[in-house]
């Protein structure tokens, strides 16, 4: 059984030589050196996910496009559902397992045969930290828009634009007290 650990001595598994290691395990889930790897895939693809959400949601809520992101999954697109379910099961599991085999014999992350994808040439150690600090803050920041649109029924930018017209008015204090009048 694990127990939390002291935080302000980083763990002897994680010695600084995987992007964003800055020594934070206070379960110690990394101590296995497989999972570790694991881990960090894991944590990347998520990441870029979660920067994907954050623009394209910023961009559809900037543009005006589609209506809020939040009620698309309620739109009917002519598409059957059953039909729908009968393309994107098999194509996304021959996707991913392309990918994850791909992982497990090269350990770098990519698509279909190219490991690692890298078409621009940005493949470098100081990338690669940035990779992961701008999806940590991604992950987060997709986290804080799930909250926003369940709580006040809109998007970051509208929110943002409410704020800036009217601080006093519209921030986390006031809308705090007026959560029971968006549902």
């Amino acid at each position: 059984m694990h127990r939390i650990k002291d935080s302000t001595v980083a763990p002897s598994h994680l010695d600084g030589t995987l992007p964003g290691d800055f020594g934070f395990d206070p379960l110690g889930l990394g101590v296995d050196p497989a999972r570790l790897k694991y881990y960090q895939e894991a944590e990347l693809m998520n990441a870029r996910w979660a920067m994907m959400a954050v623009a394209g949601i910023s961009a559809t809520d900037v543009l005006g496009i589609g209506g809020p992101w939040y009620e698309a999954g309620a739109g009917d697109y002519d598409f059957p559902l059953p039909a729908l379910l009968a393309i994107q099961f098999p194509v996304m599991g021959i996707l991913e397992l392309k990918r994850i085999r791909g992982w497990l014999a090269t350990g770098k992350s990519g698509i279909n045969e190219s490991f690692p994808f890298d078409p621009i040439g940005m493949n470098s150690p100081s990338m690669a930290v940035k990779e992961v600090k701008n999806g940590r803050l991604a992950m987060i920041a997709f986290v804080g828009i799930v909250v926003q649109a369940i709580v006040y029924r809109e998007g970051p930018v509208s929110a943002l634009k409410d704020h800036v017209i009217d601080p006093f008015g519209n921030n986390m204090a006031t809308n705090i007290m007026h959560i029971g009048s968006t549902f």
